[in-house]
């Protein structure tokens, strides 16, 4: 009999990956405060969303290779951290970081939960 993976780990990455994603698409809507013509809102947009973008091209690949996954989200939440603490005062870089990589660390671990257990059961005897 073959074993599957738990529905829990294999799904709530990839959902929660989609919701992040659009959690940080959000943040573009700012650029219509700018008055802007259309293409420079276009324009505004797109530059706004390339990190969400490249998550989400990613989460496809990830979608399949959980180590993908793992690796990409954590390692956006490190590069966030970096940026943070980087450009902003300490108190908001901290509570920042919380907002934006802890979700990321979360979906990262949960890729390498899931890419744990398909090892183990592709390595294991039937």
């Amino acid at each position: 009999m073959k074993k599957k993976i738990n529905r829990f780990v294999y799904w709530t990455p990839r959902i929660l990956s989609i919701i992040f994603i659009l959690f940080l698409m959000l943040f573009s809507l700012d650029v219509f405060d700018e008055n802007l013509s259309f293409w420079g809102t276009t324009l505004a947009l797109f530059m706004h969303n390339i990190p969400a973008l490249i998550l989400l091209v990613l989460l496809i690949i990830s979608w399949k290779q959980e180590l993908v996954g793992a690796i990409t989200f954590i390692s956006a939440g490190l590069l966030y951290i970096l940026f943070a603490f980087s450009r902003v005062p300490m108190g908001m870089a901290l509570s920042w970081s919380l907002q934006i990589a802890g979700p990321a660390f979360l979906i990262g671990i949960l890729f390498l939960v899931g890419w744990f257990k398909k090892k183990k059961i592709k390595n294991s005897p039937e």
